[in-house]
């Protein structure tokens, strides 16, 4: 939750300034919110294992590693 808490303050001041957030979390991790949201599905996985969360688990998984592809795309179509 640090790590989610972390990337949201920066990305939010990054965005408005219009510009790439790179400090904090952004410094290792260019999708550190993601990172952060797979780590508690994981967690929710290991506390709480239904086939309800085994069955979403992956499908969330892609749909994360598509949206950051898709935003990588853009990131660099307007900061380079």
């Amino acid at each position: 939750l640090w790590l989610l808490m972390d990337s949201w303050t920066v990305l939010h001041r990054a965005q408005a300034g219009g510009a790439l957030a790179a400090t904090g979390p952004y410094k290792v991790i260019r999708h550190p919110q993601y990172v952060a949201f797979i780590l508690v599905m994981i967690g929710f996985l290991v506390q709480w294992p239904t086939i309800i969360t085994a069955i979403m688990f992956p499908i969330l998984l892609v749909m994360y590693v598509r949206l950051a592809k898709s935003e990588e795309r853009e990131s660099e179509a307007r900061f380079g």
